[in-house]
């Protein structure tokens, strides 16, 4: 009997182990399952400024809504699961001709605007993503500069400093100067006692200065001249540069970098003054161009090297440029929060730079699309420049020396095609400058 139960007893517990093995076998393959499905957020950061940065982000609605736990959201709140994010990502048009609640739901509450199809994207990727929305915010990275003044001021806290040494300095020098005062005013006591008397030195009565210049006539014309001549020099130079604003670099009513838009970013200098290809003037560029770009770029993050010193130090942080994108929007008049125009815009008084005086004509096309000169060959490096100055003179000495001196593109140039011809049949001329073409004659430019 005692067999018979030790034997009971010793297969329901191996029943029972196995019963427990099944049961966290399976837990622990639902967890793995779910760590499979969490993705990663580093890749899902980079997925969702390629695919969805452009109409979302993560803490604000824009043109579409903000996405920040989205999934828990969606999944807590509105009953659905990762099956339903899939199908929406990959064909929201789809789920709306449906029928789907939710799906038409979102269709209607954001202007009746369907979410672009992402079907290229693997569940891996749409994972990755959902991973991103869910991560917690980076902690703020500390600028270098910042970082760099906390290590200096640490490790100057650990020995002498410039000041103390400086301070030690002054205090042996000022020593050194009672001492020497004691000993002088010693060694005249121990004198009076003895009854020495030190004599004064006799000043040499001397002719002054202005007296003996003024009696050598020979002196007094050569200074005359001279003055006379440097006067003229410098009058002229004054007078040269009336007109000449090379350096001018006003303030503008909203800040716009050529820095960070044409260096950091790569626009081309004609998407946004593309008047400069057909027009004599290059154009201020229209408000509405700006807000091609940022309806959805609502905020400055920084270059990824981060900010200079220099920059630091004139107050260009990431806040400041913000706050400059906040200045478009009201001029323009856009809604931030309900991502639409109100139709309330402001005139921005932009301050002109670069200005030729009235009798001299200069026409963008004609160098931009006929002679193929290029924007910095007269504006200079634009894409250095945090603001924008006058780099050249733009005076008529300069306009004449790049005459004589550049080139006409005329091979595969229709515009010159003939003129090209007829010179080179009857002159045998390979090359030609604007200064023989008459680019020196005054009635080209002076109207």
């Amino acid at each position: 009997m005692k067999k018979v139960t030790y034997l009971n007893q010793f297969s329901k517990a191996f029943a029972l182990g196995i019963v427990f093995f099944l049961f966290f076998s399976t837990a622990l393959s639902a967890q793995e399952e779910v760590a499979e499905g969490s993705g990663d957020p580093v890749a899902g950061k980079a997925l969702f400024n390629q695919n969805c940065a452009a109409c979302h982000a993560l803490n604000r609605n824009m043109t579409g809504p903000a996405l920040a736990n989205v999934e828990e959201r969606l999944y807590g709140e509105e009953g659905l699961d990762k099956e339903w994010m899939y199908a929406w990502i990959r064909n929201s048009q789809g789920l709306i001709k449906s029928g789907d609640a939710y799906a038409v739901k979102i269709y209607e509450k954001y202007n009746q605007a369907a979410m672009t199809a992402f079907p290229t994207l693997s569940d891996a990727d749409i994972d990755n993503i959902l991973a991103y929305t869910a991560a917690p915010p980076p902690a703020p990275v500390v600028p270098a500069a910042d970082a760099a003044v906390s290590v200096s001021s640490g490790a100057s806290s650990g020995g002498i400093t410039n000041e103390v040494i400086l301070g030690a300095l002054v205090l042996v020098f000022a020593l050194l100067v009672v001492m020497l005062v004691l000993v002088n005013m010693t060694l005249r006591r121990i004198a009076d006692a003895n009854g020495v008397v030190l004599e004064k030195e006799k000043a040499e009565k001397r002719t002054p200065i202005w007296k003996a210049f003024a009696q050598n006539q020979f002196l007094v014309l050569v200074t005359t001249v001279i003055l006379l001549l440097g006067s003229a020099y410098f009058a002229y130079g004054w007078m040269m540069q009336v007109g000449v604003d090379q350096g001018y670099a006003p303030i503008q009513p909203i800040h716009y970098s050529h820095k960070i838009h044409a260096g950091d970013n790569k626009i081309e200098c004609q998407y946004c003054h593309s008047s400069a290809r057909v027009s004599k003037h290059s154009g201020i560029p229209s408000l509405n161009v700006c807000m091609n770009c940022h309806k959805s770029i609502y905020e400055y993050k920084g270059n990824p090297e981060g900010p200079t010193a220099e920059d630091l130090a004139n107050g260009y942080t990431n806040e400041f440029y913000t706050n400059e994108i906040k200045k478009l929007y009201k001029a323009v008049g856009w809604d931030e929060e309900n991502q639409r125009y109100t139709g309330e815009s402001q005139p921005v008084e932009w301050v002109r730079i670069h200005n030729l005086p009235d009798f001299a004509y200069f026409n963008h096309s004609q160098h931009v699309s006929v002679a193929g000169v290029d924007c910095t060959t007269c504006h200079g490096p634009v894409e250095e420049m945090e603001i924008m100055y006058q780099y050249s003179p733009l005076t008529m000495g300069w306009c004449i020396d790049c005459h004589r001196e550049t080139d006409v593109k005329v091979e595969g140039n229709e515009y010159y095609e003939k003129i090209h011809a007829e010179l080179s049949k009857k002159y045998g001329v390979e090359s030609l400058t604007a200064a023989q073409m008459g680019g020196l004659e005054c009635g080209k430019c002076h109207y």
